[in-house]
């Protein structure tokens, strides 16, 4: 399956079409601080999904999608700041919210079925070799 078919990367382009629409009520000063940094962190977590699902390693595939986990963890704090200072009010950053949480939670259940996934595969083999 092509990457561009997973909802875990559907999600994260979003997410990142919800920063883009929310980036700009920053104050100018933050132009190259947070504004740059939400950006960046939205854009990792799609591109770094992507790059993942095209390795062919399986330790590779676990390290993108560890790297976009992070990303989102980055992003859903940078958001919660600009809520806390008064950038964002809440009522309108809730649906990237609820995005960010989406992918995030995606994230984890792909990397715990990739963690386990080798382990099943040994008790398998272990079985049909006994």
């Amino acid at each position: 399956m092509h990457y561009r078919n997973t909802e875990v990367w559907k999600r994260a382009m979003e997410v990142v079409r919800e920063v883009y629409r929310l980036v700009p009520r920053l104050p100018r000063e933050e132009l190259y601080g947070v504004r740059s940094q939400m950006t960046r962190a939205a854009v990792s977590v799609a591109c770094n999904i992507a790059e993942g699902w095209t390795r062919e390693a399986t330790r590779d595939k676990a390290h993108f999608l560890a790297i976009a986990h992070g990303s989102a963890a980055e992003l859903e704090t940078l958001l919660t700041l600009c809520e806390q200072v008064g950038w964002f009010p809440e009522r309108e950053s809730r649906s990237m919210r609820n995005a960010i949480d989406e992918v995030s939670r995606m994230l984890t259940a792909l990397r715990r079925r990739r963690r386990e996934s080798p382990e099943k595969t040994a008790r398998s083999g272990r079985k049909a070799q006994a």
